[in-house]
């Protein structure tokens, strides 16, 4: 089980201003590939792979934590950090 990042994320993939908490590497993990909006793009690869080597222990959530960001900033999603 993986430590909750020092602060969450707030993010609106929805609809504008309605936000859900993304406070851990697991949750980052699962939106990334369940709900982002696009498929494919540099940040959201490798916030994907520093996301797999946090849950193998290679990694800190803090990493995880800031290539989250970069990939939604990619996607072009509303988020609060």
């Amino acid at each position: 089980m993986q430590a909750p990042w020092s602060k969450p994320v707030l993010l609106a993939l929805e609809e504008p201003g309605k936000y859900e908490t993304i406070a851990t590497t697991q949750a980052a993990s699962w939106v990334m590939i369940e709900d982002w909006p696009i498929e494919d793009g540099p940040a959201l690869d490798r916030a994907l792979l520093i996301c797999a080597d946090v849950i193998k222990g290679k990694r800190t959530g803090e990493e995880a934590r800031k290539a989250f960001i970069e990939a939604a900033i990619e996607a072009g999603i509303e988020i609060q950090t």
